[in-house]
């Protein structure tokens, strides 16, 4: 009985031990494609085609720390079966993972506008509405993963909430380029560029939501991702 006591406490050591290298690797990939989109913006707000093309490069990091983790949470469900706790934390970060890819996807979007408009004969823009949205949209990012690593329901339900305003900042933005565009016609080339690096924005904001989603239903086991900002449940 002491021999399989001790063998049942090794592989109850080894399964924690596997569930914390994949929060550990999640939150990597958090971490990766919080830089890629810190430096797509300053490429874009910079006109720097240098820090463009090494976002660009490395969007195949992302997508190799992508398959990683998925291969992870596959060998975790195939080999542990875990129950509860312990597989809503498995099916939350293959969910999160993707995610993740995509924000790498649309900081890579960013970067290939940035080089477009650094080529661009008119380049003359300050990027206004790109400047107001960018801040709001990294700051919901990061509070996203900083959810996520503290199982923080209470911010992750924060986020949910207020992705409206993130819908609404962006319909602003939107609105004031396709004037600038009707009122400067000779910058439609450099404004559309700006419209498709508003929209990416736009879609980070989104995915940022999704991983705030996820934490609750990882934290709770409540799936909160069709109710509306104001059907979301007291949670704590």
């Amino acid at each position: 009985m002491l021999g399989y006591d001790h063998q049942k406490q090794h592989i109850s050591g080894q399964f924690n031990s596997e569930l914390e290298t994949l929060k550990s690797d999640i939150l990597a990939m958090g971490g990766l494609v919080e830089a890629q989109l810190t430096l797509a913006m300053a490429a874009l707000l910079e006109k720097n085609s240098a820090k463009a093309l090494e976002v660009i490069a490395n969007d195949k990091l992302v997508n190799e720390l992508e398959r990683q983790i998925d291969q992870e949470c596959a060998r975790i469900l195939a080999r542990r079966q875990p129950a509860a706790s312990d597989l809503r934390l498995v099916l939350a970060v293959l969910k999160i993972n993707l995610d993740l890819e995509r924000v790498g996807d649309e900081a890579a979007k960013i970067a290939r506008q940035a080089k477009v408009i650094v080529e661009s004969s008119d380049s003359g823009s300050q990027f206004v509405q790109l400047r107001q949205l960018a801040r709001p949209v990294i700051k919901t990012l990061r509070q996203s993963l900083d959810a996520l690593a503290r199982s923080d329901v209470a911010l992750a339900v924060q986020i949910v909430r207020e992705d409206a305003s993130l819908d609404s900042l962006y319909a602003e933005a939107m609105q004031a380029l396709i004037k600038h565009m009707q009122e400067a016609p000779h910058s439609i080339s450099t404004i559309v560029n700006e419209l498709w690096a508003l929209k990416a924005l736009e879609r980070i904001g989104d995915h940022a939501s999704n991983v705030g989603e996820q934490v609750i239903y990882m934290v709770k086991g409540q799936d909160v991702r069709h109710l509306g900002a104001g059907e979301m449940p007291a949670l704590s």
